[in-house]
């Protein structure tokens, strides 16, 4: 691994933090660096309105001076080190002033890296990576080993890494900002998880080929002694190459050989594994999580778990005891004979398909938002044929609207492009009935109308339980407005 950028002493260092954000990244390397004497300036150019709860973590730590709403070049030109939120490009003006002027720059997850001294399982993709992440450290829990959850979940590890033992297991998301950086130190996981692969980040990235790079640092880096585990159903993933040891998980075929054994369940090499005839029939049926597409994220968890050391059982307690996270398929709120799910954190089209493919019911769903420039044709194909409504809303509403609308087989309603959230819903709800489900499943970043994802899953948690609260008991709602595209 290569050290760049460690200091030994950060004592009276000048550190300039650029990016405070507003997922944990940023106020865990302020508070770590601060905590060991530096001299830390934070700037972003959000201001401190947008960044509450950030800043209320930061209250009792030592930050010498805010910069916020906007950057000052002279905290970088003048810095000892830069930390750069992993949201920010490369190529930012400010960031090429520093290289041309040797200052180092690093990342949040670069930092903790460095400081580690435990075994890191990290997990990838474009889809499924925090069901998958959170899946895994819960199997792993069940062992008795000590763990730790980080990474683009929103959980910085890094004031704590001096707490993490060798001893220890590290599990974390990575995104494919962190891996571009940690590319640099030329390092990988000892075990790693990849998902699945299409097209995202492409505003940042620039190309696929790009984001595709930055996804195999996972694995690029590893050595022999290391392992990885790859989606043998994505036609992309499973021709991914690394030198550890290749574990394949796959729900339609057998698996592929591997040092684990040569078929799903001998390849769990114990006595409970032995009584399943197939290891992707154990995992369903221990699994509490609807849909095909969390069938994948637990065959990926488990077969990590496995390949760490844990045995057959902690991955069946695992399964059994696993509580969804928040803003993933989420059953938010449940009246009136509707039931609404929040799965904000659908940011990419698949994710969306994955979740209509969850529900037998009808669905009413809440899609678009922020233009990442992907291909939305898939999703809307999907949204025509298997959704009752949908209301679509910001950045992208009109063009996925067209592309619905358009759909030669289409079948459902579809609204005009949506003025706001609250209006998104106030359709999506009017055209819904008794026995539907009301579904936020985006298929597009948040950006355009919120902070994050996070918050914009947080307003349809707010908006469905208030809309409960208001007509239960008042009968039925409204007959829906007949405004829209019939795809009949």
């Amino acid at each position: 691994m290569i050290r760049d950028h460690l200091f030994a002493d950060y004592r009276n260092r000048r550190v300039t933090v650029m990016g405070l954000g507003i997922f944990g990244g940023g106020a865990g390397a302020v508070r770590f660096l601060a905590e060991r004497g530096a001299i830390v300036t934070v700037t972003d150019l959000r201001p401190a309105s947008q960044l509450a709860e950030s800043l209320a973590e930061l209250r009792e730590v030592d930050v010498a001076h805010w910069k916020l709403g906007g950057h000052d070049p002279a905290d970088f030109v003048h810095a000892d080190l830069v930390v750069v939120n992993p949201g920010v490009k490369p190529d930012h003006p400010l960031l090429e002033r520093c290289r041309s002027a040797g200052i180092p720059c690093t990342s949040e997850m670069n930092l903790f890296w460095q400081h580690n001294r435990a075994p890191v399982l990290g997990v990838t993709g474009t889809n499924g990576k925090s069901t998958t992440t959170a899946l895994l450290y819960h199997m792993l829990r069940q062992t008795g080993r000590r763990c730790w959850l980080g990474g683009n979940l929103g959980h910085s590890l890094l004031p704590r890494v001096d707490d993490i033992g060798p001893d220890d297991w590290v599990v974390l998301e990575l995104s494919s900002f962190q891996l571009t950086d940690l590319d640099r130190l030329q390092v990988s996981p000892h075990g790693a998880v990849i998902t699945n692969f299409s097209p995202n980040h492409l505003d940042w990235h620039g190309d696929v080929a790009h984001y595709r790079w930055a996804k195999q640092t996972i694995i690029r880096w590893q050595q022999p002694d290391d392992f990885y585990v790859v989606n043998g159903a994505d036609p992309d993933v499973r021709t991914w190459r690394g030198p550890g040891r290749r574990l394949e998980f796959n729900l339609d075929d057998p698996p592929e050989a591997g040092p684990l054994g040569t078929s799903p369940a001998a390849r769990f090499g114990d006595s409970a594994a032995h009584q399943e005839s197939d290891f992707a029939a154990a995992v369903r049926s221990w699994l509490r999580l609807p849909g095909r597409h969390n069938l994948l994220n637990a065959l990926a968890a488990a077969t990590a778990a496995r390949a760490a050391g844990a045995d057959w059982s902690a991955i069946r307690r695992g399964l059994e005891t696993y509580e969804p996270l928040p803003h993933r398929l989420q059953l938010v709120g449940e009246g009136v004979g509707r039931r609404f799910y929040n799965d904000s954190l659908a940011t990419t089209p698949e994710s969306t398909q994955a979740a209509l493919a969850a529900f037998t019911e009808p669905i009413v769903l809440l899609a678009g938002g922020y233009d990442k420039h992907v291909d939305l044709t898939a999703m809307a194909r999907a949204i025509a044929r298997q959704t009752k409504a949908v209301a679509v809303m910001g950045q992208t509403a009109a063009a996925l609207r067209a592309a619905i609308a358009g759909d030669p087989q289409c079948r459902t309603i579809v609204s005009e492009p949506m003025p706001d959230f609250p209006s998104a819903f106030a359709w999506a709800v009017d055209h819904s009935a008794a026995g539907d489900v009301v579904v936020l499943s985006p298929g597009c970043a948040s950006y355009d109308w919120f902070r994050n994802f996070a918050d914009r899953g947080d307003q349809f948690t707010r908006l469905a339980r208030d809309w409960i609260e208001r007509h239960e008991g008042s009968g039925q709602p409204r007959a829906p407005r007949s405004s829209g595209v019939d795809g009949g």
